[in-house]
């Protein structure tokens, strides 16, 4: 069984061919892709074998085809290849296990990977997650710092000038989720982001053409899901005088984090069964590459 996982963030969601021929390149091993018009933005989630071939093969794939000069997107980004996580792979573990699980192999996989991109690409990367000495840095922070008062970790000190820079990061299960309203104020929504923001909930509000989108990193799923973040937006914006018209889940959770959501309201906070680990990963077993 596979032990780690990695969530790729493209700065491409527009192009279906350009998506299907950069997925292609991780063959079997890719297990899910989200893509969005107005982020302008792909998550591809590909299950990391020894070395990590499959993931660096699909990150090859997009170097080659995108360019960060001349994109748009109301998602913020650093590089055509934004993030790349790695993160524990449990499936079927308890909720508890997701708060505990160890890292050693994922901070060990993203240096290396990491060293990796750098050397081949001379792509500028950052790392997120823990640095050693017990110390850890966000990827809000790097958002915030990068090439300013934050140098990257490896490579040049400035952006490539077609792929910008990487991300590279270790966590745990990480959720992203967002909840459109029925309004098209910005200001609204960014008021609504900023009162839900916690230590487990990382929030931004986006104007899109179908209006105001407020979309969440849920940081600590074992302790708020989907559903206690689909409830905070619910009421945030009834006393604003709106309403919530549609959730969506962003790439896959492990089957622990859906069954927090009684099976009755999982259609309208947009979740089911086939967007677990567990259903992909019997999917790959039942049907491998050839």
């Amino acid at each position: 069984m596979p032990e780690l996982v990695a969530a790729v963030n493209l700065s491409e969601g527009r192009d279906a061919r350009t998506l299907e021929a950069i997925g292609r390149a991780a063959g079997g091993r890719l297990l899910d892709v989200h893509a969005d018009p107005e982020h302008h933005r792909a998550v591809m989630t590909v299950l990391v074998d020894d070395g990590a071939a499959a993931l660096f093969a699909l990150v090859a794939e997009a170097f080659s085809r995108l360019r960060l000069d001349g994109h748009d997107g109301v998602h913020p980004r650093l590089g055509v290849v934004d993030v790349v996580p790695f993160t524990p792979l449990l499936p079927a573990a308890p909720l508890d296990a997701l708060a505990m699980a160890p890292l050693d192999e994922a901070v060990t996989a993203r240096d290396g990977f990491a060293r990796r991109l750098a050397a081949h690409f001379s792509v500028p990367c950052f790392l997120y997650g823990p640095l050693g000495r017990g110390t850890e840095r966000s990827l809000p922070e790097i958002r915030r710092r990068a090439f300013r008062e934050l140098a990257p970790d490896l490579g040049p000190d400035a952006p490539h000038p077609r792929l910008g820079a990487v991300c590279v990061g270790a966590r745990r299960t990480l959720v992203a989720y967002n909840v459109q309203l029925a309004t098209g104020d910005l200001a609204l929504g960014q008021r609504l982001a900023a009162g839900l923001r916690s230590a487990d909930l990382r929030v931004l509000a986006f104007r899109l053409e179908r209006g105001v989108q407020i979309s969440f990193n849920l940081v600590a799923p074992w302790r708020s899901g989907p559903a206690r973040a689909y409830d905070a937006v619910a009421a945030a914006a009834r006393q604003a005088g709106t309403s919530v018209v549609g959730a969506e889940l962003v790439g896959l959770v492990p089957r622990a984090v859906l069954d927090q959501v009684p099976p009755d309201r999982r259609d309208a906070l947009g979740i089911s069964l086939d967007q677990t680990i567990e259903s992909r990963l019997a999917g790959a077993a039942q049907h491998p590459a050839r």
